[in-house]
């Protein structure tokens, strides 16, 4: 079984960013890869700022409308709620690693699915939390990941 790969906002945004037009291309190769292994997973915070930042960010950006049939798809991807389990463990990982408190909050989303990886470029590239390795989508290949 391919392992889970938790999707960090950064991933997410770029997908649809015309703006930065090569990690455009590679998000997007990297969510149709996940998608196509079903192994992708995110949270409700993902989604919560995906939403604002494709509408209110980006130039262009999408309607309200159409990133709400995002969101809606990434249901699919059994978001991780932001409930009081990932906030206690959020402030155990932001101790521990010295992180910011939404990045902590990422990490124990990310934990809480179940992941081996978090795909993000806003951590140093294979750091480890205890058993879940960050991956920059514009410096690893979804193949070697998802082998």
């Amino acid at each position: 079984m391919t392992a889970l790969v938790f999707v960090d906002t950064n991933a997410m945004v770029y997908a649809r960013d015309p703006a930065e037009r090569r990690k455009q291309q590679l998000a997007a190769h990297w969510i149709d890869e996940l998608w196509a292994a079903g192994c992708g997973r995110l949270s409700a915070q993902v989604l919560s700022e995906y939403y604002n930042t494709v509408t209110r960010k980006l130039s262009p950006g999408l309607s309200a409308a159409e990133a709400a049939e995002d969101i809606e798809a990434l249901f699919a991807w059994d978001p991780v709620p932001v409930d009081v389990g990932i906030l206690t463990a959020a402030f155990a990982i932001e101790d521990r690693y010295q992180l910011s408190w939404w990045d902590s909050l990422i990490v124990a989303a990310a934990q809480r699915a179940g992941c081996r990886y978090l795909l993000s470029e806003d951590f140093q590239a294979e750091q480890d939390f205890g058993g879940l390795t960050v991956v920059n989508p514009f410096e690893a290949d979804p193949a070697a990941v998802l082998a």
